[in-house]
């Protein structure tokens, strides 16, 4: 059937290869890979999801929760890890569906990673807004309230008039910033990208280090509550229910696959960004987690909107929590960066393989990026996020990772029957274990989530069916190969 067709392995190695202006100009180091993974996985999540989770669901065996989290995340990470170091191409999860499942199932990815993508950079840049709002009102800085709001948001003025806002301008401004610097270099992106990482990291660092000296043996006692008769209300059912809180906090490691065909020796350094950026982070959340339950008793956090603040409260140190949010805001730059990073360079191998038009896969002949795709998502996200309210946008994010998560880890299983002689210079160890255990995570985390972001998920697949019949389809590099050459 023409929907299965196969893009051959011979052809992504031969992709992997090209040069000139009018490729991607591999660049990156196994550093700088990591440092994009730390880019998207340290966000605000960290300073809120802890808290939430020590409150509501573990104590104090919050940590038990980042290490099992972290498992579940390792099993596809070690998938991702085969594919981008066996396909080093542009494409991602797109890419390794092509070659494993069929074109169909490469079409569905793709289009799951666009959503992923794209949402996840209009939900942060709306929260970037939210924190930017909140820094500069602390030193008596206010913005028009209307133009940092969405239409479909209602506000109260200072004189008690209610009213709708007109355009969140800040989110808007950010997304299109983050899109120039993009444009203008790979390698000039990785370095703004290290910059805000070592800030990132320095703050969780400061507040770690400060912090231990205040921690209270008494408040990690008991270290596992005992269980409230519900389940996920504290004991080892709690440490589970905490651990799918908490699992959000590390996604986005996904992205540095984005960046194969434009890494050096991918063979070796995409491995290493992948998982060296999880293990990072996985021992810095540890730490932290166990820093903060330990400043302050963990019933402390049931209710909080700012967990951190509330641990903060119980140092000397008062100016941290203006330091977390600053951090925060200068973080999240990152994170819309590298997520629009990622939906340029899946548009770009769909683009390449006739997909979607060819517009999106032309390389800047100077800057060597696909610009034009940055354009169009540039304009595309930034009103988005400028006209749209966060608690519509949110969730869809995370189905979208996790679908992706799903199709990569089945992708390993199927090609190590399918292709078992094809080079790989990293292997998953025990397959089928891992495969399927990343497989399982993934559908048990996307079981738990609500009804609408399913249906959301749904109409946008829709609509991606449509445009894949109509356009697709018909204008299918691997279909008219395969078909001309019987």
């Amino acid at each position: 059937m023409k929907q299965f067709y196969k893009k051959p392995l011979s052809w992504l190695l031969q992709e992997s290869g090209e040069e000139g202006s009018h490729s991607l100009k591999r660049s990156l180091s196994g550093f700088q890979l990591v440092m994009l993974g730390l880019g998207v996985i340290i966000g605000a999540g960290l300073f809120s999801l802890t808290g939430l989770a020590a409150g509501n669901n573990a104590g104090p065996a919050v940590t038990l929760s980042f290490i099992v989290a972290a498992i579940g995340c390792a099993f596809a990470g070690l998938c991702y890890a085969e594919f981008a170091s066996m396909i080093p191409v542009a494409g991602s999860a797109y890419t390794y569906a092509y070659t494993t499942m069929g074109e169909i199932f490469a079409w569905i990815i793709g289009w799951d990673l666009v959503l992923e993508f794209s949402v996840g950079a209009a939900t942060v840049s709306i929260s970037w807004s939210n924190y930017l709002v909140e820094f500069l009102s602390g030193y008596g800085i206010y913005l028009p309230p209307r133009l940092v709001h969405s239409p479909f948001e209602t506000i109260t003025l200072p004189g008690g008039e209610v009213v709708h806002g007109l355009f969140n301008l800040p989110a808007a401004l950010v997304v299109i910033l983050m899109s120039y610097i993009l444009m203008r270099g790979t390698k000039g992106s990785a370095i703004w990208n290290a910059v805000v990482v070592s800030l990132k990291v320095g703050v969780v660092l400061v507040f770690i280090a400060l912090g231990w000296k205040y921690v209270q043996p008494a408040n990690l006692v008991p270290y596992i509550p005992k269980n409230t008769g519900e389940f996920g209300h504290f004991g080892w059912s709690g440490i589970l229910r905490g651990a799918g809180v908490v699992f959000f906090v590390f996604l986005g490691f996904d992205i540095v696959s984005t960046a194969a065909q434009e890494t050096k020796n991918p063979k070796r350094n995409m491995p290493i960004g992948i998982l060296g950026s999880l293990a990072i982070c996985t021992v810095l959340f540890i730490v932290f987690s166990h820093v903060m339950t330990g400043l302050a008793p963990y019933t402390e956090f049931k209710n909080s909107g700012a967990p951190v603040s509330v641990a903060i409260a119980h140092t000397p140190y008062k100016w941290l929590g203006q330091m977390v949010v600053l951090a925060i805001i200068i973080g999240y730059t990152s994170v819309i960066m590298v997520d629009l990073w990622g939906q340029s360079r899946v548009f770009y191998a769909m683009s390449k393989d006739g997909l979607l038009p060819k517009v999106f896969s032309e390389i800047h002949p100077r800057f060597r990026t696909p610009w034009k795709s940055n354009i169009l998502f540039c304009v595309f996200i930034s009103l988005f996020a400028a006209l749209v309210p966060i608690k519509v946008v949110g969730e869809m994010t995370s189905i979208g990772t996790l679908l992706a998560f799903v199709i990569v880890c089945a992708g390993v299983w199927i090609m190590r029957y399918t292709m078992p002689d094809a080079p790989r210079s990293f292997k998953t160890p025990w397959v089928p274990f891992v495969p399927i255990m990343g497989i399982l995570t993934c559908l048990g985390m996307m079981v738990f989530l609500p009804l609408d972001t399913w249906l959301r998920l749904i109409i946008w697949m829709a609509v991606g069916m449509v445009i894949y019949y109509c356009y697709g389809r018909k204008h299918s590099r691997v279909r008219r190969t395969t078909e001309a050459g019987h």
